[in-house]
């Protein structure tokens, strides 16, 4: 059996991240060879991975962010079981280096992302890393991403809740400012679609039967619940799509009316609104 040293240790744990009784164990198991220690902390957190399966990883972080162009953006969320990891300085970084790669590269699905080198491994095998470092089940939660002539990203404090928005124009100030306050109207008033017609016809239907079901509780006349149902219609679609909402900086106008006054023919062309345990 090898000597192991807590220098040996030491830098292991600095190469690795993983806790000083892991370092050491993996070092007596591999005689003191550290890539082969740095290889069984690997296969200990694929083994975690497969033992923690069935753990709820219902915190974590949500980042999102766009390229230098500002004509791409990506948001990311990585799971993890409790909120003490969650608020940890070096998963929220963790969280982050996914999130630059992501952005560098264009990446368009979660598929493309899990395949993407991350310091000489994949991102997938990077998540299998860190369980093996922290002792939780991690995950890929979610991706989301916008292509657009401006894109914009909004984090919310705390790392638990980020937006996406996308202009139809790209020049100007007024349009940068413009951007940024409707991507932090879409974490704060969580609209379902940008504009009425947007809304999926199963929502639609969804709601109209549910204005029909309260219009007959209190009574209504049956002839008169379709248009009560319409009406309540109308109600969801102005509170509930981005271009019709009040603007939330100005109560007096809708969105659609502060871009008109911004520029001609300025619009959102869609956004994304990733929080978790949504």
């Amino acid at each position: 059996m090898a000597n192991i040293t807590a220098a040996e240790v030491n830098h292991l744990r600095k190469m690795t991240g993983a806790g000083m009784m892991d370092c050491k164990r993996a070092l007596i198991e591999s005689d003191g060879d550290a890539e082969k220690a740095i290889d069984i902390l690997r296969k200990k957190g694929q083994k975690i991975a497969a033992k923690r399966a069935d753990k709820g990883a219902n915190e974590g972080v949500v980042l999102g962010g766009t390229n230098e162009a500002n004509n791409f953006g990506a948001i990311v969320m990585i799971n993890c079981e409790t909120d003490f990891v969650a608020k940890n300085q070096d998963f929220v970084d963790f969280t982050k280096s996914i999130l630059d790669v992501a952005i560098a590269k264009n990446v368009k699905t979660a598929e493309e992302l899990n395949g993407l080198d991350l310091n000489g491994r994949t991102v997938e095998e990077n998540i299998s890393d860190q369980m093996g470092k922290i002792g939780e089940s991690i995950k890929l939660g979610a991706y989301a991403m916008i292509e657009a002539p401006k894109a914009f990203a909004y984090n919310h404090q705390g790392n638990r809740l980020a937006t996406l928005l996308e202009l139809n124009m790209a020049d100007g100030d007024k349009i940068t400012q413009v951007g940024r306050e409707l991507a932090m109207q879409v974490a704060a008033m969580n609209p379902v679609a940008v504009d009425k017609g947007d809304i999926d016809q199963a929502v639609i239907d969804k709601e109209i039967e549910i204005g029909k079901d309260q219009a007959r509780q209190e009574g209504k006349p049956e002839e008169m619940l379709e248009k009560i149902a319409m009406g309540k219609l109308n109600k969801f679609m102005k509170e509930n799509t981005l271009l019709n909402q009040v603007f939330v900086r100005d109560g007096k106008k809708t969105v659609r009316e502060y871009l008109g006054e911004t520029e001609k023919g300025l619009t959102v062309t869609g956004f994304k609104r990733v929080m978790l345990g949504a």
